[in-house]
């Protein structure tokens, strides 16, 4: 891995914080193309108390959620984005689909790249990996939008 992003980095560049955080490290950054990152699954996420009790799994709609934090590290870092005064927004989300579970101990490798650019909004397509196979594949859009 070349080029990390480690985790001060991410927290600089998006506001997501604890326990919703759910990027933990980032590489092979291309401004506006592409980024891979990681999310090491803990027993510790707060979300396995409740989902699901003697068979935790990482909710869909959280590995969705991580893609898109990815994505928008890769937006902040490439349209240099003062958080103090502007943030990246989602937008909408197409075509997810689930190909396996996602348990504790899992190390989720991420890839996003973009499809489309037009001035502060991007599409993005992406997928979840888990030991070399795929969990989760979504497509996307987001914004950069003035606070």
């Amino acid at each position: 891995m070349t080029d990390i992003i480690d985790c001060d980095e991410i927290v600089r560049l998006i506001p997501h914080r604890y326990p919703f955080l759910l990027v933990d490290r980032a590489w092979d950054y291309a401004e506006a193309t592409s980024i891979k990152g990681l999310k090491n699954v803990s027993w510790n996420e707060p979300f396995f108390q409740g989902h699901f009790p003697g068979r935790p799994l990482m909710p869909g709609v959280l590995q969705v959620e991580a893609m898109a934090q990815l994505s928008a590290v890769l937006m902040s870092k490439s349209l240099d984005v003062d958080l103090s005064k502007a943030g990246i927004m989602f937008m909408s989300v197409d075509g997810a689909k689930f190909r396996r579970p996602v348990r504790p101990g899992d190390v989720l490798q991420m890839a996003v790249e973009v499809t489309a650019a037009r001035r502060s909004i991007y599409r993005f397509k992406g997928s979840c990996h888990v030991d070399g196979l795929l969990a989760c594949e979504a497509e996307w859009a987001a914004m950069k939008v003035d606070i």
